[in-house]
Formats: structure tokens, sequence, C-alpha cells
């Protein structure tokens, strides 16, 4: 937690946000976010996503203390982010499995940033049809609609 605290820190300071501003962006106290800060306690999922936004950081910067680079797997957080909104919290945490398995496919190899990142979109875009087909064939399930 002593690293997630230190990130937040650094993030919202090079954004120059006081921690009520940064609070309120993500809809919680300036308190949570000393909190944040003091590694007093850790946000939920969804909040954390709305940090990573506003700090301009990716998600999985926030959340893996090995992780040093802000901007490592951003290209991927919109996918994520997409998928909440259309699918709710279940959608997001099923593109975020489905991306990070497919992340060890280019362990190694020569191809693009650009490349890699056309794989992703095509991968999620993938799944978000055969949500969309499955919600036609079965009816929107309860699950697709969960906030958390």
């Amino acid at each position: 937690m002593e690293a997630f605290a230190r990130k937040v820190r650094e993030a919202r300071k090079n954004k120059e946000y006081s921690q009520d501003e940064l609070g309120k962006q993500i809809g919680v106290s300036g308190r949570s976010i000393q909190a944040y800060e003091y590694g007093k306690s850790v946000p939920r999922k969804k909040a954390l996503r709305k940090l990573a936004m506003a700090l301009d950081v990716s998600y999985e910067y926030l959340v893996n203390d090995e992780i040093d680079d802000p901007n490592y797997g951003k290209d991927m957080d919109h996918l994520v982010a997409e998928a909440s909104s259309r699918f709710g919290s279940k959608g997001a945490n099923e593109v975020e499995d489905l991306l990070k398995r497919n992340v060890a496919l280019f362990a190694g190899g020569t191809i693009s940033e650009e490349g890699k990142e056309a794989f992703f979109e095509a991968l999620a875009k993938a799944y978000f049809a055969c949500k969309e087909e499955a919600r036609k064939t079965y009816g929107k399930k309860k699950s697709d609609s969960d906030e958390g």
C-alpha cells in the first residue's frame, strides 16, 4: 500500500490538484484522498479507475507496486472503461482479464506498439460484439448493469 500511496500523492502533485479538487473529480471527499496518500485506505476498483483517469496514469500503474511507468498499460484502460460503461463492472472485469491473459502473447516479440494496440482493440471489439449478441439472444442480465 506504501507504493500506491506514494504514486497517488506524486501524480496529484504533478497535476497540481488539491486533495479536495481530486476528490471532487472522482466522487469522494478530500479526506478520502488524504487517506489514500497516507496509506490508510485504498479505493474500490471503480474509484481506482476514476482516480487513474483523473491523474492521467494507468490503472495498472496504481494497483501494481512493481510498475514504475505511469503510462504502462494505459493504452488498454479505455477499453476497460468502455466495457464498464456498456456492461457494468462485470464486463469491465471480463475485458480486463481477457486483455491481461493475451499480453503474454507478445513477450519477447518484435511487434510494434501500434500492432499490439490494434490487436487489443480487435479483441475488445470482438468481446463487445459477442456480449451485445448475447443480450439480443438472451436478454439483458442483472449483472450487466452492476455498478460496483
